[in-house]
């Protein structure tokens, strides 16, 4: 069990925002986070650091030189499970009041730590026309590295069709998701900074449209992902499906209402060798076209769909289960879990108040970690125990964001705001395994 005595990892006075998951190095000697000290202040955040996990020293990695108050700005960066490179939001280069950050005009750049400064563009970007096959045209957002680090999953913003959604009130800019893999993209006009090269090859993984019909499979927007298993799952028939990203989609019920459901986008083992045509880059009047290699299926069935607060799925390291937020029959959010196969959906927390926090699993896939009542919280996932592991802490000492474990297993590290003669920062803090 962890030891309920919590250390305050960091201490200068800036923002230290950890992103909601895979914020630890692959040995776990350091945590990436940025300087943000409130979640949506991307756009005004010019620094990625790192922290020593065990000394508590702080490095910046990189920081932006032609930070403004309408961007580029840099924010929620994660560790790869098996190299020191880390991944974050950038904004576009040009940002300036006329074209700020914004969702359609971001994109994952990488540094590798012992090259600070040294800006990896992940993935390519190429908002004219003809548009490039591999590259994309909007903005990627919640970068998550595959288990073996081989590919990185993302929400996706389009610009071109954002534009022609101000003209054509048939179009609308709807959000989706999409996924990298490491091969080279050249654009053609990277003169515009609107435009940039990448190292990784990009294609979209889930279908979305601006009129779902009632009661179907269709969605008119793909969010918030998780990849499923540290090597994939088992299917139904005994099959290992090797590569598959579970997402939520919002689909309309049989009277029109919006409901959340947890989605699976299966892919094939050999895309990332498959030749594509000119569709996944997408044209002037449509958006990229999901590749033949990315299967998409509804697993989840509900009246009340997913809900709480905003979180991303998790699931288990071996691939048998897919966590998701949701009411219990008090109008409480709990955790409860679905295998990528579809099938029984089982709650796994019974607390008397609400989840308030994204959810992280651990390694070994026995624990649950949160935050709820304003505590640090870890449950049993096979019981449905739940241990308080700090005490209830209130404003302004408040915590903050999601809960995320050591790759390891042996450290929880969050953020709570800490008060001192000079305002009060976000900083990050650690529980450890006794």
């Amino acid at each position: 069990m962890f030891n309920k005595k919590e250390v305050q990892l960091t201490h200068s006075e800036i923002g230290h925002t950890l992103n909601t998951g895979q914020v630890f190095s692959a040995n776990n000697e350091w945590i990436v986070f940025d300087h943000r000290n409130n979640d949506g202040d991307i756009k005004i955040t010019a620094g990625i650091g790192i922290v020593n996990a065990k000394t508590g020293e702080e490095r910046t990695i990189y920081k932006l030189q032609n930070q403004t108050v309408h961007g580029p700005g840099v924010g929620a960066a994660s560790f790869s499970p098996v190299t020191d490179r880390v991944i974050f939001i950038q904004g576009i280069r040009n940002a300036d009041e006329h074209k700020p950050y914004d969702f359609t005009r971001r994109t994952g750049v990488a540094i590798d730590i012992v090259q600070p400064q040294q800006p990896i563009f992940m993935d390519a970007r190429d908002i004219e026309k003809a548009f490039t096959v591999g590259a994309l045209r909007g903005g990627t957002h919640a970068h998550s590295w595959s288990g073996d680090g081989q590919m990185i999953s993302f929400t996706y913003n389009d610009y071109v069709m954002e534009q022609l959604a101000k003209t054509n009130p048939e179009v609308k800019d709807l959000r989706t998701i999409g996924l990298m893999f490491p091969k080279k993209v050249l654009v053609n006009n990277t003169q515009n900074l609107e435009n940039n090269d990448g190292e990784m090859f990009s294609v979209l993984a889930a279908t979305v449209t601006e009129n779902p019909k009632f009661g179907s499979d269709e969605i008119d927007k793909a969010f918030d992902e998780c990849w499923i298993g540290t090597n994939g799952y088992v299917k139904k028939d005994g099959a290992k499906q090797r590569r598959a990203i579970a997402f939520q989609g919002n689909v309309k019920n049989t009277v029109g209402n919006t409901i959340t459901e947890v989605f699976v986008a299966d892919i094939a083992e050999d895309l990332t060798t498959t030749k594509f045509d000119k569709s996944i880059a997408g044209t002037e009047k449509t958006r990229p076209a999901v590749p033949n290699g990315i299967s998409q299926r509804r697993i989840t069935f509900t009246k009340k769909g997913a809900k709480g607060p905003r979180n991303w799925l998790r699931s288990s390291a071996d691939g048998s289960q897919i966590f998701f937020l949701s009411e219990d029959d008090d109008g409480l959010v709990q955790v409860y879990s679905v295998s990528p196969n579809g099938g029984e959906i089982k709650q796994i927390t019974q607390n008397p108040f609400a989840v308030a926090s994204p959810i992280n699993i651990s390694p070994d896939g026995l624990y649950l970690a949160y935050i709820a009542d304003q505590s640090v919280f870890i449950t049993e996932i096979e019981t449905g125990t739940s241990h308080r592991l700090t005490p209830k802490y209130v404003a302004p000492e408040k915590l903050n964001g999601a809960v995320v474990w050591s790759n390891d297993g042996k450290k929880l590290a969050y953020n709570r705001y800490v008060k001192s003669e000079n305002g009060v920062f976000l900083q990050i803090f650690l529980l450890s395994r006794d």
